[in-house]
């Protein structure tokens, strides 16, 4: 929706001292929100004004969003993406019926299957090139990730893994899940005893633990989250891990030679104008038959984020489509053995979140203020609705470089439960 159209719809009216004191709803203010519901494709859910008087779209009225003020709606009609988000997290909108089953009905309604944003890539390419230089990725890390480990501890697992969890049943705890993920992780890389692994974006560093206590493997992780590093050094010290090290610099610092180089949930933050220096970085540390893997969230269509999850979650943030990750691969030549799309799995995970962050909001709210709350919340829940009506997906990526061979025929080693014993004693070179 373009703001010019704003101004030419609205009259002196709305701005008389009258309707400033007697805060009443004008028939305008009414036209302006059918409009706006218009424009989101007009999605079966009832909508109020600050009068507590429906506007329902549609024959279904389970979800109701209340708009509290005519300032609100006029900033939803201004740039909905962004202001949706700043508004809620103010108070200033109120959704019953659910966050996320409220969300999943407005985001199935904007589908246009097969519509591109035109024009979207070059412009957003070239604001990126100076949100993720070397300074920039470590001031958009700082801004999300060294919040506070207390703050994360709070709703994530045990082991502080903040990536999409792999249920081998959708029952299992989210504990059992996210050590499911990293097993699974290994066992695409086909690790063993001594196998030399680079990670690049390693998190709270729970992955490098893992294959280095379950598969005596020898892990160097990057990371420039002060906070992150800290714990991860901390916590192999504590556990009594050896093997690891953990490197507070930037994946485009990354030398040295590993037979494992692997990626979670750092593409996100890289940039595409960066994915050829990547693939570069890659290219000069991977062994001749080593194997990489690369897990990140992705989406179908090259579209940007949301403004407001952009500016005040995730800054210099993009989620590349399956085209534009190869951008890493085909200049350096290196083979796609796998992908494999794990989207219903980060759902799953992000429910888990959820429920664990709502049980602490009290919690939260002390750390912050309720502004934070709501924010988080619509965060979270929004990140759901994408995942569950397939906005988002998640890909993982393995590869190699061309003409390997030493790779299994089958897909056994994935899904026998029980590894070989070999996988863990001996990594023949």
């Amino acid at each position: 929706m373009k703001s010019s159209r704003l101004y030419e719809v609205c009259p002196a009216a709305l701005f008389s001292d009258d309707a400033k004191a007697s805060g009443r709803v004008l028939d305008i203010d009414r036209w302006l929100l059918r409009t706006l519901l218009q424009g989101f494709g007009a999605p079966k859910i009832g909508a109020a004004l600050w009068d507590g008087e429906n506007i329902v779209q549609g024959t279904a009225t389970a979800f109701r969003m209340t708009v509290r003020n005519r300032i609100t709606l006029l900033r939803l009609m201004l740039n909905p993406l962004l202001y949706f988000g700043d508004d809620y997290s103010a108070g200033n909108i109120e959704i019953q019926g659910g966050l996320v089953p409220f969300l999943e009905t407005v985001y199935r309604a904007m589908e246009r299957p097969g519509e591109v944003r035109r024009g979207y890539k070059s412009f957003s390419n070239l604001y990126r090139q100076g949100m993720n230089t070397l300074t920039g990725s470590r001031q958009n890390i700082h801004h999300h990730y060294d919040i506070g480990n207390d703050f994360y501890r709070l709703w994530l697992d045990d082991q502080m893994l903040y990536t999409c969890a792999y249920f081998t049943n959708p029952e299992m705890t989210l504990e059992a899940a996210q050590d499911a993920k990293m097993e699974l992780i290994c066992r695409k890389l086909q690790l063993k005893g001594g196998a030399r692994v680079i990670e690049a974006g390693c998190g709270w560093g729970g992955l490098a633990r893992y294959m280095a206590k379950q598969y005596g493997a020898r892990v160097r992780a990057f990371n420039i989250s002060v906070e992150q590093i800290a714990y991860a050094r901390q916590r192999a010290k504590d556990e009594g891990i050896v093997g690891v090290e953990y490197l507070e610099d930037d994946y485009r610092n990354i030398t040295g030679e590993c037979d494992a180089f692997v990626s979670v949930g750092m593409l996100e933050h890289v940039g595409t104008n960066n994915y050829r220096q990547l693939g570069e970085v890659i290219d000069r540390t991977l062994s001749k038959d080593g194997i990489g893997l690369i897990h990140s969230i992705g989406q179908d269509v090259a579209e940007p984020m949301s403004e407001w999850a952009e500016r005040r979650i995730f800054p210099g943030s993009y989620l590349p489509t399956v085209r534009e990750m190869m951008e890493i691969f085909e200049p350096r030549g290196f083979s796609v053995l796998d992908l494999e799309n794990l989207r219903p799995h980060y759902a799953k995970t992000l429910e888990h979140w959820l429920e664990r962050f709502e049980a602490n909001s009290a919690q939260v709210a002390e750390m912050f203020d309720e502004n934070f709350v709501r924010a988080w919340r619509l965060y979270l829940s929004s990140s759901i609705a994408s995942f569950s009506t397939g906005s988002l997906q998640l890909y993982q990526v393995l590869f190699s470089r061309r003409g390997n061979n030493q790779r299994p025929w089958t897909r056994n080693h994935l899904l026998d439960p029980a590894r070989e014993e070999s996988n863990r004693t001996g990594f023949d070179r």
